[in-house]
């Protein structure tokens, strides 16, 4: 049975382009997947504590100061681009006015803000791939946390390529021009970790 799982797996992973139905049709083995422009792509190995506690900050300052106007949703959750672009970002913010992007399948749409933490497995594809991808699908902002160097990278979107438009460090003030409700700083993200002495 287990085998049958795994050809299973190995078949989609080879077929050009995998779509929607397929992913959603993959065995449960516990193993995490996007698909990359009709590629099926396995996900890399599950964030560690500081990327999650570093996460959750990012959230509670959102719904404490945006509640009113956006929803917050946090991995694993699809996020469906097309048939063949699905993704599983850290954090979703879409406004409340936008709700039917909601589905029973995910996500199916542009969210007005997507936010991806770094970690050392992920780095390459939040920069490179989905940077690429959350541009070609016009979502307007894109953050990207870099805990190592304490920063936060905005990037805004400009025809259909995303400019690299603020870099917040220390006690800047995150703020969006689109998001009016964000205020918060990286030292008050940071300064909320607790010291882990096994990390």
């Amino acid at each position: 049975m287990g085998q049958d799982k795994a050809a299973k797996s190995a078949c989609l992973i080879r077929e050009q382009p995998v779509t929607y139905e397929d992913y959603a049709n993959l065995p449960d083995d516990g193993v995490r997947y996007e698909i990359n422009d009709g590629r099926l792509e396995v996900m890399s190995p599950g964030p560690n504590a500081v990327h999650q506690l570093v996460l959750q900050q990012i959230e509670h300052h959102l719904l404490q100061n945006c509640a009113k106007d956006f929803i917050v949703l946090l991995a694993p959750i699809d996020l469906i681009l097309s048939e063949t672009e699905v993704r599983q970002p850290d954090l979703i913010m879409i406004r409340r006015d936008r709700l039917s992007l909601i589905t029973k399948r995910g996500v199916e749409g542009a969210p007005d803000l997507i936010v991806e933490v770094l970690s050392p497995f992920s780095a390459k594809r939040d920069r490179q791939q989905k940077l690429h991808a959350y541009a070609k699908y016009c979502i307007p902002e894109y953050w990207i946390v870099d805990i190592n160097n304490e920063l936060l990278e905005q990037y805004l979107l400009t025809d259909q390529q995303y400019q690299l438009f603020e870099v917040y460090q220390e006690n800047q003030p995150v703020h969006s021009q689109q998001l009016s409700c964000v205020f918060f700083t990286m030292r008050e993200i940071m300064d909320s970790i607790p010291e882990l002495p096994n990390f």
